[in-house]
């Protein structure tokens, strides 16, 4: 069965087209969508979204958190992907993330708790970064 994805964000549509299979990082763990899947909402963590596409290849991502929802429209299984932020694998400025990433890894300990919480996201989101893109 054919599965419609849409990943997009506020400010743009990244990506939409027909896939075989979509694999997103809920905050519990890995879900994995197919066709004919059963509704569906997941909250995201930071991570990879992958696309299995029809006919083979495939695309990936990475999302700074955000949903993922899952229904039926006229028949056929569709899956959004909401993100704040998202990124297609080569869309990603590799030497970016990691000056981003190396920056992170050495901040000041003595953050207010505020300031720690969201150093940590956007540790995060550097180490996602280059882990898909390397």
């Amino acid at each position: 069965m054919a599965l419609e994805v849409h990943l997009v964000t506020p400010e743009r549509e990244v990506w939409v087209g027909m896939a075989e299979m979509l694999i997103a990082h809920g905050i519990d763990g890995d879900v994995g969508i197919l066709g004919g899947h059963a509704p569906l909402l997941v909250q995201l963590a930071i991570g990879p979204v992958t696309v299995q596409l029809e006919g083979g290849g495939k695309l990936e991502a990475v999302v700074d958190g955000g949903f993922l929802h899952v229904g039926t429209h006229e028949g056929v299984t569709r899956a959004d992907v909401l993100a704040a932020h998202a990124e297609l694998k080569e869309e990603i400025d590799v030497e970016a993330a990691r000056q981003a990433l190396a920056r992170l890894q050495n901040h000041d300990t003595h953050l207010a708790e505020a300031e720690l919480a969201s150093a940590k996201a956007e540790l995060q989101k550097a180490l996602a970064r280059v882990n898909l893109a390397g």
